[in-house]
């Protein structure tokens, strides 16, 4: 069992380095989260994204909860972002500074003794980050800590495939292709001045790489990586009918047009095209 302290650092963190404070962000969220569908959005773009080949790692897992599960990655609520709570979070290694936020990844238990019977593998997706510990070695309790890959899953997610009582599991793992419920979902936070786009729910590869928008008065712009998968622009939408357009890792791009309303608020949710 792994003692997580990866919402909590990131959250102190966030609150010192950004525009706006990361817990604002969350409560606008979790009082006013509605989503909003525009349009006919059935459409879906196929991923070019195939499994990769299997891998040996260790997992244990960290309790939590449905709001602080996707602490490292801006997802306040992985049940509302789509993930529900089959999510992991990842050493140093693995996490690469928010930028492998939103993959997804098959992971068998490899010792029989803890290992559930009759569950072969799970999919998790990559919510959140497990940070170095300096204080243990990387075989005897800094199981983060670099070169490490390992993977601190959600205690629900853990408990599918391994025994409680074992803390710590030989896994083998690989990267595969994301299927979700639904298209990939859009919230804006901010203000008018600086907005703050979180992007989740996608498929195929899963991780986002690039992000951007266009208004009925403004041109495409390029969203900048703010943290985890959070966007950033101060380009102003407000008033404007809102298309996006998400490039993904695996070099697949996918337009949603126009699924914000012009007369679209802050902290809610809309609906746009998916991968498969």
């Amino acid at each position: 069992m792994a003692f997580h302290l990866g919402a909590l650092v990131t959250s102190l963190i966030f609150l010192v380095a950004f525009h706006i404070p990361h817990d604002v962000h969350a409560n606008n969220y979790s009082k006013r989260f509605r989503t909003k569908r525009v349009g006919h959005l059935a459409s879906r773009v196929r991923s070019k994204f195939v499994a990769g080949p299997w891998k040996q790692a260790h997992a244990t897992f960290y309790e939590g909860s449905p709001t602080t599960f996707g602490g490292a990655c801006g997802y306040e609520d992985v049940t509302k972002h789509g993930y529900g709570q089959d999510t992991a979070a990842l050493s140093q290694a693995l996490f690469n500074q928010g930028k492998t936020c939103g993959a997804c990844f098959e992971i068998k238990c490899n010792q029989p003794q803890w290992c559930k019977k009759g569950k072969q593998s799970l999919i998790v997706t990559a919510t959140d980050h497990c940070p170095p510990n300096p204080y243990q070695s990387s075989d005897n309790g800094g199981w983060c800590n670099p070169p490490r890959e390992h993977f601190d899953l959600a205690k629900p997610a853990y408990l599918k495939i391994a025994e409680y009582k074992a803390g710590i599991v030989p896994i083998h793992y690989r990267r595969v292709p994301c299927k979700r419920q639904g298209g990939i979902k859009f919230t804006i936070t901010g203000n008018p001045y600086f907005y703050l786009v979180s992007v989740s729910n996608v498929g195929g590869a899963g991780v986002v790489v690039g992000v951007q928008v266009k208004g009925d008065k403004t041109k495409w712009t390029s969203l900048s990586r703010n943290w985890g998968q959070k966007w950033q622009t101060n380009v102003k939408l407000q008033g404007q009918a809102l298309t996006f357009r998400v490039k993904t890792s695996d070099g697949g791009s996918i337009v949603s047009s126009n699924i914000f309303p012009k007369n679209w608020q802050f902290s809610q949710t809309y609906v746009g095209r998916n991968f498969v």
